[in-house]
């Protein structure tokens, strides 16, 4: 079974990745390519729900009072207050970019920025993993 330090090493290095396709994501946008744009958010949600999904699994058999220490699992809460909204706004992401609803894909595109930028702070830069 994994430890504690052994899983949060493991969220930050998948965070870091999926974090990478998102700035390429906006890259294509910049230069006006959005079908790249479309192609590389599919993954991107594919990636980032395999993530949650394989978190919240991996959560289901760990004892999480044993496993993470009291401050890495209040850095968790916090790292989750970001990251859930996050994985809740990508289907309606994926959904308005894919139907070209543009005008609320990026009122939900920028809410969702702010989210995954705490995501990513919280994530790579707070969980403790030593």
């Amino acid at each position: 079974m994994p430890t504690g330090p052994q899983i949060i090493l493991t969220l930050k290095v998948l965070v870091a990745a999926v974090t990478v396709l998102l700035v390429a994501s906006l890259v294509a946008l910049a230069l006006k390519k959005p079908r790249l744009h479309g192609r590389i958010n599919t993954v991107f949600f594919a990636l980032t729900m395999a993530t949650v999904i394989g978190f919240e699994a991996l959560l289901q058999f760990v004892n999480v009072s044993a496993t993470f220490t009291p401050e890495a699992r209040e850095a968790l809460r916090v790292h989750l207050w970001f990251s859930v909204p996050s994985a809740v706004l990508l289907p309606v992401m994926l959904f308005t970019g894919r139907t070209r609803r543009k005008s609320i894909h990026i009122a939900f595109g920028v809410v969702f920025a702010i989210l995954w930028a705490g995501t990513f702070v919280t994530g790579v830069f707070f969980l403790p993993h030593n």
